[in-house]
């Protein structure tokens, strides 16, 4: 399939060039990273929802990050599974299907930002105005910043693919594992300039109000435990503050490899299985994180655990 000079609604995934006696590992190992992420996001999420102690804005605001990474993860990997053991040349997928993939992965990689700046916030006001906490993160406040992290996701993503699908097309050929903006605008013929443009400009505004609010939320916080010598809002805001660092330093280091090795053509395949990792190891990791991190999810989860060591008992 090469370039055709209609809008063809029929395309060619390039995917991953790999070796036969690789195929098998990677389709085991993003497999199992895949189920692995179904089952510790969904339980995470269930947790949370029916435990009454854990309704508190902190990990209602955090239940966006597993929703977004399931939805970023069910339209790329199966996808991916299924390709990875296909020929090149039997490697096709619609337009609409790759439209709806694309947006689905750019709204994965920005609501996780704009999600973690919300998350930002609460721990600001948690830790920097402990005492008017209640009054501000009230069930209200939560709807709304989870609605706008999700609603400004939403208008940026859609303006990026809004500007791709008014091209005409020329070729067939998505250079990627799976179907991105950057892939798709690159199947035309036409100028491309605005997408550019837009596609920088939406980059820069979100890398730097998310690198500018963590900034900002931690100087504060800083400054707040220094000053305070209350060993055990200091504790508390070292353990939280912490794992949602953790988070938002493992997904710009995920984002900053892609953007580096775009760089440098001659690592293409690099960059390929490393934009397959920015899904997969953030969703894999954030889980097991805050699980770990904190007291309320790690009580929980000893609970389970002792009821379930009683059974066999009975």
């Amino acid at each position: 399939m090469g370039n055709y000079t209609d809008n063809s609604f029929t395309l060619q995934l390039e995917g991953l060039n790999v070796s036969k006696d690789s195929t098998y590992p990677l389709f085991l190992f993003f497999f199992f990273s895949y189920l692995f992420i179904l089952v510790a996001n969904v339980g995470i999420a269930v947790l949370v929802f029916v435990d009454k102690s854990l309704h508190q804005p902190m990990y209602l605001l955090f239940c966006n990050l597993p929703l977004s990474d399931i939805i970023g993860n069910s339209i790329m990997v199966p996808r991916l599974l299924v390709d990875l053991l296909r020929p090149p040349s039997e490697r096709l997928i619609s337009y609409y299907e790759c439209v709806v993939q694309a947006f689905t992965t750019h709204m994965f990689g920005t609501t996780t930002h704009t999600v973690l700046m919300v998350m930002a916030f609460d721990r600001y006001v948690a830790i920097c105005n402990p005492l008017r906490y209640a009054a501000i993160m009230t069930n209200k406040m939560v709807i709304k910043l989870t609605l706008s992290a999700w609603g400004v996701a939403l208008v940026l993503v859609g303006i990026l693919l809004g500007l791709t699908i008014r091209l005409n097309r020329c070729k067939t050929l998505i250079m990627n594992p799976y179907c991105d903006n950057a892939s798709l605008f690159k199947l035309s013929c036409d100028s491309v300039f605005i997408n550019n443009v837009y596609g920088l400009t939406f980059t820069v505004v979100l890398f730097t109000g998310s690198i500018g609010s963590m900034v900002f939320t931690y100087t504060n916080i800083t400054v707040v435990c220094l000053t305070s010598k209350n060993k055990s809002l200091n504790s508390k805001a070292l353990r939280t503050c912490s794992t949602h660092l953790v988070v938002y330093l493992i997904m710009v280091f995920n984002g900053m490899s892609i953007i580096t090795l775009h760089r440098f053509p001659q690592y293409s395949d690099y960059r390929k299985l490393c934009t397959i990792l920015f899904h997969i190891i953030p969703g894999s990791l954030n889980p097991i994180i805050y699980g770990m991190q904190s007291k309320e999810l790690k009580k929980l989860f000893s609970k389970l655990f002792k009821s379930k060591k009683v059974w066999p008992s009975l």
